[in-house]
């Protein structure tokens, strides 16, 4: 009975997947186009599948090595179950086979329901819970209807009600693993993450490489959407990339917006999109709310506004505004989904379409456009810090081996200091570098954040216009968010430069002995990592490595490195100001105490200005050039 039964099930649910994979597919082409390179995406999904993603997963070992033997189990068993049992095919090595492959399956089932006996509280619950019996259903059934074909045990063995039993196991992993991976279910993932790294919309991320910056709108097609409003005006492959979202709350866990109790999880906004998406609303998720929202209260559809002008759609907006762009979120996604890209194409609706920036954002907005600086100060004001510096000026000088680029920082009393700081050790080390004075304008990166495309490419474009009067080998900057604009989102508008953050620079002079640095004698110090720096340019070891050059021994806080809480400076949120049960930069202060440290070395204004921002008692708070510029007063060395 088995062997007639076996061929039409294996048959009916590999149809039904067609059926489904064309149904969700329909859904992806309600976005934009978006051209992929559809033969090589293919050809490389295995090695990012196995390499690239597996790099993220492997962060958690248990995770990693549980996905291993489930994926890997699975994948094997289903292709050799549709030989062995599917087509017939009488080969005892095919069936040792596929009994290897379900016995490692099982295994790895073992350890998925394991995990789900007492679930950490950033994984979805609701239909995830039937994933590990599903699961071993699959295996074992399929481990002992090819126990026979392996020649183990009589052909016969059984009467019917086995043989029930055996069907029964079969049908329900059969419609978990492979209906519900194209029609919906906890294996819609396989399916959809599986196509989501083959045709993602940023593919330089594999392979090793690294790419974080937004993608520009032109704003020269009148019939391009100046942002996202609907789930449709997003493109396809980044629909495809929210319907691989396996819900298990990495970001969640990481996001400090969620954190401080802000209405935003980056988990839930994801799986809105896959709501809008289909159609519905939100009443069957099972993961954590936005904090201070119920769920079930939002709805929409494919062709539906987001933000809905009247009654509820499927997003609010201070969610969107809570976000701190960060990248924590994308950072721990092991499915490589890119969340701050969707929030950013959202509030360029809100903002350009609609004028909706909330708080201080408009004023901000207003300001870089009347005075090309956010904050309203007379730009002619830029230079007044230095006045006693002679700093050498390019319009003056016409060519320069670097470019010291202020950013608007040159505006902040407190920034100034740093920025005296680094000249010091710039000349100390005999560089040759000039500066914009009143031609540098803002970089555009707090209008980019706020949505506002049009005010940044007119900022980019200006300065790009500015910039290509001069000749200069390298541009070296304090702030790491003008550092990312400059060196990864000015390129395509045309302005191709060599940039390094001041730490990076500062270091290379230190490795050729243009500077040294007498011995730190202070107290306990750890070290912030920008957002900017770390995770969207991948620089962590240069400030360590100058630090210790200084004799400085950085005491690591629980949060560093790619996984460093963000002071809550990014993305325009300190404009957008949504409230929250706490302030990120408390929590911040908060992990920087944990480590006793008397000292806090920074390398970003923003992130000096959030945490001197903690009430006191805290931590000093000095930037690294101010520690370096310190340590070469007191040294006997001069270049």
């Amino acid at each position: 009975m088995l062997n007639l039964v076996l061929p039409l099930l294996i048959g009916v649910a590999l149809l039904l997947a067609v059926i489904g994979a064309v149904r969700r597919i329909r859904l992806w082409r309600n976005g934009r186009p978006s051209p992929v390179a559809l033969m090589a995406g293919l050809a490389a999904m295995p090695r990012r599948y196995l390499v690239d993603l597996h790099h993220v997963v492997g962060r958690d070992k248990y995770i990693s090595n549980t996905h291993v033997a489930t994926a890997g189990g699975f994948v094997l068993a289903a292709v050799l179950a549709i030989l062995v049992h599917g087509l017939q095919l009488d080969s005892r090595i095919l069936a040792w086979g596929l009994l290897l492959a379900t016995a490692v399956m099982f295994c790895g089932a073992v350890f998925v329901a394991r995990r789900r006996i007492d679930p950490p509280a950033r994984l979805s619950k609701g239909p995830w819970m039937r994933l590990p019996k599903s699961l071993l259903a699959f295996a074992s059934g399929f481990f002992l209807l090819t126990l026979p074909a392996a020649g183990l045990v009589p052909a016969q063995l059984g009467g019917m009600l086995v043989g029930l039993l055996l069907l029964a196991l079969v049908i329900w992993g059969l419609g978990e693993l492979f209906f519900g991976m194209t029609w919906g279910g906890p294996m819609k993932h396989a399916f959809a993450g599986a196509l989501h790294l083959a045709f993602h919309r940023r593919p330089e991320r594999f392979g090793g490489g690294r790419s974080t910056g937004l993608k520009p709108l032109n704003l020269d097609d009148s019939n391009a959407p100046l942002g996202v409003e609907k789930p449709a005006d997003f493109t396809w492959n980044q629909l495809l990339g929210f319907d691989a979202c396996v819900q298990c709350g990495r970001c969640e866990a990481m996001c400090p917006a969620f954190a401080a109790g802000q209405p935003l999880n980056p988990k839930k906004l994801i799986q809105d999109m896959v709501v809008g998406l289909a159609g519905g609303n939100d009443a069957a998720y099972a993961g954590s709310p936005y904090p201070g929202k119920a769920v079930g209260e939002h709805q929409g559809n494919p062709f539906s506004a987001i933000i809905a002008r009247e009654g509820q759609g499927l997003v609010d907006a201070e969610t969107l505004w809570s976000c701190t762009t960060c990248r924590a979120c994308v950072e721990e996604c092991p499915m490589m989904i890119e969340h701050v890209d969707a929030i950013v194409d959202m509030r360029r609706h809100l903002t350009l379409e609609r004028g909706q920036t909330p708080n201080k954002g408009a004023e901000v907005i207003e300001n870089l456009i009347a005075t090309d600086n956010p904050n309203g100060f007379d730009p002619l004001s830029r230079m007044h810090w230095a006045a006693d510096l002679a700093l050498p000026v390019l319009a003056e000088v016409k060519r320069t081996d670097v470019l010291l680029w202020l950013g608007d920082g040159a505006f902040d009393m407190r920034n100034q200091r740093s920025l005296r700081a680094l000249v010091k050790l710039l000349r100390a080390a005999n560089v040759d570098f000039a500066v914009l004075g009143n031609e540098e304008r803002d970089s555009g990166d707090v209008a980019r954040r706020l949505g506002d495309e049009a005010t940044f490419q007119s900022l980019a474009k200006r300065n790009i216009a500015t910039l290509a009067q001069y000749s200069f080998r390298s541009i070296v900057t304090c702030d790491p968010h003008s550092f990312h604009v400059l060196k990864n989102e000015y390129g395509d508008l045309g302005g191709q430069y060599v940039v390094y953050h001041h730490t990076t620079y500062l270091n290379q002079l230190r490795q050729v002995g243009k500077l040294q640095f007498s011995q730190y004698k202070g107290g306990r110090v750890t070290y912030h990592d920008p957002c900017y720096l770390g995770r969207y340019n991948g620089e962590y070891q240069a400030p360590r490595d100058l630090l210790a050059a200084a004799g400085v021994t950085v005491v690591e806080m629980e949060r560093s490195g790619f996984r460093s809480r963000c002071c809550g400076g990014g993305g325009g949120a300190p404009i957008t100001d949504i409230p929250g049960q706490q302030r990120i930069p408390d929590m911040r202060m908060a992990d920087i105490r944990e480590t006793g440290a008397d000292l806090v070395a920074v390398g970003c204004p923003q992130c000096t200005a959030m945490l001197e921002g903690v009430v006191e008692p805290r931590a000093e708070v000095l930037d690294i050039a101010e520690i370096l510029a310190n340590a070469l007063q007191e040294s006997e060395v001069h270049s």
